[in-house]
């Protein structure tokens, strides 16, 4: 479930791996890890409306950080 400020949740499909595989990879949480998990979740056939990608941006950069920090002390 991807949660937003307002309390909205949406469940996107793939998101939990595609995290995981970003980190795997080394990719540090910022806007351009974000836009990369909009094209990915996108590939996984989700659909983004285009009125709410900057929303969108801004929930998938904060649950990537969560997952981060969740995950600092463990190697990737």
């Amino acid at each position: 479930m991807l949660k937003f400020p307002d309390g909205t949740q949406i469940r996107v499909t793939g998101l939990h791996e595609i995290l995981a595989d970003l980190y795997s990879e080394g990719s540090q949480p910022n806007g351009e890890t974000a836009e990369e998990i909009l094209h990915r979740l996108e590939k996984n056939h989700n659909y983004i409306p285009p009125s709410a990608r900057r929303e969108y941006r801004s929930a998938l950069l904060k649950e990537y950080k969560d997952y981060v920090a969740g995950r600092k002390d463990k190697a990737p």
